[in-house]
């Protein structure tokens, strides 16, 4: 099987997932765009896939859910 790759990135002020080159939804926080990831990524190792998950660590100033 493939492989699907879910990134949590920022997109301006919000978080979005990058997945297959392009971010469709965009989430108030890192931790709703983490969740959002994972249940995609549940249904893409269901289907048999190899799966990662990427989530950039806290900036300076950011809190621990990155709002």
């Amino acid at each position: 099987m493939g492989l699907a790759q879910y990134a949590i990135v920022p997109v301006q002020d919000e978080w979005g997932v990058l997945h297959d080159g392009d971010v469709k939804s965009r989430y108030v926080t890192k931790e709703a765009a983490f969740e959002s990831a994972v249940a995609a990524a549940s249904l893409a190792l269901r289907e048999g896939h190899e799966v990662h998950v990427s989530v950039p660590g806290r900036e300076a100033g950011e809190n621990a859910l990155g709002s």
